[in-house]
C-alpha cells in the first residue's frame, strides 16, 4: 500500500494512523506544507491519500497560495478513484475542492462531544449511532454534490460525509492520541475561549486513556474500509 499524507502543521500528525500504517508495511510519503518548498506527487505515485488537520482556513488562498494547488490535487485524486480520507481541515479541503462552501461555524467546537450517525445508506461507512469524539474546529462546510451525510452534532450539522465508495471526510479527529492532543493544546491554547462547546485544557487532560483507545479503534475501521476499496453504495442519499 502506497500512502501519501498532506500535513499542514508540524503538531498535527498521523496519531494512531501511523501505527496502523506500520502494521501493514505501508510505504508512506508526505507533502508538508509548512516546509519551504512543499511538493505534490504524481497521481500514480500513491493509492491512498490522507489530508490531515491544521489551524488555517481553506479560504486563505491569498496568504497561503499553495492551497489552490492542494485543492486541485485533492479533486484530481478523487476523480482518479484514489482512496481519500480528510480529517478536520482535510475534510473541509475535500468539500471545497469538490465545489462546496466552507465558512465559520456559529460556535467553535473544541473538546470531547458526541456525534450522531445519520440514517444509514447501504454500502456507506457505518459510524456508531452515537460516539464521543475529539473536536477542534471553528469552520464548517456544505456537503459536496452527491455526498452522503454520515454524522452530525449539536454544534455542527455536517460532521462526516462520503463521496462515492472511496472518499471520506471527518470533521472530528479519530486519530488523536493523548500525546497528539497535548501537542494541539500546547500550540493552539489561545483558541480555548469559553463557549458552550469549548472545553478547558484541564478537561482535555482529564480524559481517560480508554476514550483515546475507543476513537483510535474506530479510526482503524475507517482505514480498513477505505483500504479494501470502500463499499458498494446501493442507494442514493436522501
Amino acid at each position: 500500500m502506497r500512502v501519501h499524507v498532506l500535513q499542514h502543521a508540524p503538531f498535527e500528525g498521523l496519531g494512531c494512523i501511523a501505527t496502523w500504517l506500520h502494521g501493514r508495511n505501508a510505504s508512506v510519503s508526505y507533502t508538508r506544507f509548512f516546509e519551504s518548498t512543499p511538493r505534490l506527487p504524481a497521481l500514480d505515485a500513491f493509492d491512498f491519500l490522507i489530508a490531515l488537520g491544521g489551524p488555517m482556513s481553506v479560504n486563505g488562498e491569498d496568504e497561503l497560495p499553495w492551497l489552490r494547488d492542494e485543492k486541485r490535487f485533492v479533486a484530481a485524486a478523487v476523480r482518479a478513484d484514489k482512496a481519500v480520507l480528510g480529517i478536520c481541515l482535510g475534510a473541509q479541503l475535500i468539500a471545497n475542492a469538490l465545489g462546496a462552501r466552507v465558512y465559520p461555524e456559529a460556535e467553535k467546537e473544541i473538546g470531547w462531544f458526541p456525534v450522531h450517525a445519520e440514517p444509514r445508506v447501504p454500502g456507506a461507512f457505518a459510524l456508531p449511532s452515537k460516539v464521543e469524539v475529539f473536536h477542534w474546529h471553528g469552520e464548517t462546510f456544505d456537503l459536496p454534490a452527491n455526498a452522503i451525510h454520515l454524522a452530525s452534532s449539536a454544534a455542527c450539522r455536517h460532521q462526516a460525509f462520503q463521496v462515492g465508495a472511496r472518499v471520506l471526510g471527518l470533521q472530528f479527529h479519530l486519530e488523536t492520541t493523548s500525546e497528539s492532543a497535548n501537542a494541539i493544546i500546547a500550540n493552539c491554547a489561545h483558541e480555548l475561549v469559553a463557549g458552550r462547546f469549548v472545553q478547558t485544557a484541564d478537561q482535555f487532560r482529564a480524559v481517560p486513556a480508554a476514550a483515546y483507545q475507543g476513537i483510535n479503534a474506530l479510526m482503524g475501521e475507517v482505514l480498513e474500509y477505505l483500504a479494501r476499496g470502500g463499499g458498494t453504495i446501493r442507494a442514493a442519499p436522501s
